[in-house]
């Protein structure tokens, strides 16, 4: 009983010092930041200087007046921001409010930065978070199918080849009958490598790591083959064809100036985001499937004491996990480019793992983590635009190191499901 009251008083000891570092952590970063933005931001530019933000993206017609604002006295007042939120985060702290103070930082930052760099001229920002959002499509639906998957234990890291091979299937298909059939048979692709996946995994317990290898290895090979062979042929260009959903503009919503081009102007793989994201956490964390489905990824004998079936969990899973993963890849072809090239998914299915680990396998975070990555890789594309001394492939950076901060424990460590990768024996319980 001692020993207990012992270790209690240690562990509660043990998790005060770590609070305590990380309030103190928070802090430096902040101050950090708020000494970046008046050293390199504010020193040098001149008080006369005014920045301009387009608040209509190109071709809408939902107009809104530009924001001009002058530079210098604006970045002084956010770095100013930033040196409070420091001290204080290092004096006392903001509890349970940190997270929520650490993205608003972040944030500022961010709006620093997009204002020093367009000093003196324009940039749109309507335009540019309008396509960050069409650009965390793929990352958030590749996040979530391989957060199916982990959830109930076994590790995707297929979802590459699951997208790739999906994007082919749907471009033949759809260039042959029609969108929505391509799609479908795009979907179906995935469910189908996934189910491979988890013969491979769950019936003959191959490491998940190597499963996932070969498969992402076989669809690089086997879609880079057959395009070469016949869609990039003069004779098959038919073939490669599928054309693209058109863009959906909702009623009334649509017309909000600034908000509506951004959110609610798009193709259907948009709005499929924004609805399976909600969807999914409603169906994970609040009802008994979420639950059966959590608890063979976490501690899958006791599942099967409890009468829940592990193997045929897992499978499902997997299965819904490569479908959602075929839906992503379908949205390179039919959503965004309209033709199906080699290598076309750019590796974004290992940047959807890294967002689902950035989210911490909940889908309102991996959104989170999608957009964030999509900013950046939009603004990467922008960074030729604003005339600044950082290469545009440093702004493409700032995602993974971001990612790499977070994973390293500065904000929290992302808890993943105790069973993930683990193959379940029945025979063992």
């Amino acid at each position: 009983m001692a020993d207990t009251k012992s270790m209690q008083i240690e562990n509660k000891q043990v998790d005060k010092k770590k609070t305590k570092s990380h309030r103190i952590t928070f802090g430096i970063i902040y101050l950090v930041l708020a000494a970046f933005i008046w050293i390199v931001f504010v020193n040098g530019t001149d008080t006369s200087i005014l920045t301009t933000f387009n608040m209509t993206p190109g071709g809408s017609s939902a107009y809104m007046d530009d924001w001009i604002f002058p530079t210098a006295s604006t970045l002084s007042t956010l770095a100013f921001i930033c040196a409070i939120a420091g001290a204080y985060q290092i004096i006392r702290g903001f509890g349970k409010f940190t997270n929520g103070i650490l993205a608003l930082v972040a944030g500022i930052f961010i709006f620093s930065f997009l204002s020093w760099a367009s000093s003196g001229g324009s940039i749109n920002l309507a335009g540019l978070l309008r396509v960050t959002v069409v650009r965390a499509v793929p990352l958030t639906l590749g996040a979530m199918a391989g957060m199916l998957c982990e959830r109930s234990g076994t590790v995707n890291i297929a979802i590459e080849g699951m997208m790739l091979t999906s994007a082919f299937v749907s471009t033949v298909i759809a260039s042959l009958t029609n969108l929505w059939i391509g799609m479908l048979a795009g979907v179906l692709t995935g469910g189908l490598i996934a189910w491979i996946h988890g013969v491979l995994t769950i019936k003959y317990k191959v490491d998940h790591t190597i499963s996932g290898t070969v498969i992402n290895i076989f669809a690089t090979g086997i879609t880079s083959f057959l395009s070469s062979k016949f869609l990039q042929k003069t004779d098959y260009q038919y073939l490669n064809e599928p054309g693209m959903f058109p863009q959906i503009d909702i009623p009334v919503l649509s017309k909000i100036p600034f908000v509506g081009p951004i959110l609610f102007s798009h193709n259907m793989y948009v709005y499929a985001m924004f609805l399976l994201v909600p969807f999914l956490t409603v169906m994970l964390f609040s009802t008994r499937w979420g639950l059966r489905l959590r608890s063979v990824g976490e501690h899958p004998k006791a599942a099967d004491t409890l009468g829940i079936n592990v193997i045929k969990t897992r499978y499902m899973a997997v299965i819904l996990g490569g479908m959602m993963a075929g839906f992503a890849g379908t949205y390179f072809t039919l959503g965004s480019s309209g033709r199906f090239d080699e290598l076309l998914t750019a590796g974004r299915g290992f940047i959807a793992l890294a967002a689902m680990l950035f989210g911490n396998y909940h889908p309102v975070g991996a959104m989170g983590a999608g957009l964030l990555f999509g900013f950046f890789d939009s603004l990467s594309a922008k960074a030729s635009i604003l005339k600044v001394p950082i290469p545009s492939d440093f702004l493409g950076m700032m995602p993974y190191l971001a990612t790499i901060v977070v994973l390293a424990g500065v904000v929290g460590r992302s808890q993943a499901p105790a069973a993930a990768g683990k193959s379940y024996d029945k025979e063992s319980l």
